[in-house]
């Protein structure tokens, strides 16, 4: 077991695999019957050149990336750690940019990252319970970019109908080709420039609430 975990690190290992996934992911969405619900949302701020913070669940980024329809660039905020490495691989295949840091580890010089991002017009894709959990808790550090960007925070999930919920501790779903799935976009919420520590936290309780729920649904109706 110790021996593939080195094989699987291996840097040329690591790039195929990671190659592999892409495609992976990429044929799932193809073969699948996919829909983007209030994809209006997401199309409004993108037309007003308003910049927004794509909030989803680490065990739900999987499909995410395969929503994204718009010229405009995107990057997701992806762990230091040795997994965020092959992650951040398997989304340049997609397309995707990523910024490396966490909610906690590295946070820092990510959040400066994501700013400077969303200031030059980028937008930005954040899985708040990342890179180790708790599983589906957010932590502060999407409403603090938001503060310092002027960007809203855009709820964001999936589900689908065939699918594999891996043992992970963010009990991750992989989606099955040939399958049933909802992208589903949530109403965004705004976080005013002035925001207080106790607002950031109302904010980032209710962040958490709305993304609980969104998946909560989306689950029940498939």
């Amino acid at each position: 077991m110790a021996a593939a975990r080195r094989l699987v690190r291996h840097p040329a290992v690591s790039a195929v695999l990671s190659w592999l996934a892409a495609r992976y992911i990429r044929m799932v969405w193809l073969t699948g019957r996919w829909r983007i619900d209030n994809a209006e949302i997401a199309d409004e701020l993108v037309a007003d050149s308003r910049p927004f913070i794509a909030c989803f669940w680490h065990g739900r980024m999987l499909m995410i990336p395969n929503a994204w329809k718009y010229k405009a660039p995107i990057s997701i905020l992806i762990s230091q750690h040795r997994d965020g490495l092959f992650i951040s691989r398997t989304l340049r295949y997609l397309g995707v940019g990523t910024i490396a840091g966490s909610s906690s580890r590295g946070g820092g010089g990510a959040l400066v990252g994501m700013v400077r991002a969303l200031k030059r017009g980028e937008y930005m894709g954040i899985t708040p319970d990342g890179p180790r959990g708790p599983r589906m808790r957010a932590a502060p550090g999407a409403a603090a970019a938001a503060r310092l960007s002027g960007a809203v925070l855009l709820p964001v999930s999936y589900s689908a109908t065939r699918r594999k919920v891996l043992s992970s501790w963010d009990r991750l779903i992989v989606p099955l080709p040939f399958t049933r799935g909802i992208v589903r976009v949530g109403q965004p919420i705004e976080v005013a420039p002035d925001a207080d520590e106790a607002e950031l936290e109302r904010i980032r309780q209710h962040l958490e609430a709305r993304m609980i729920a969104l998946t909560d649904a989306l689950d029940t109706e498939l």
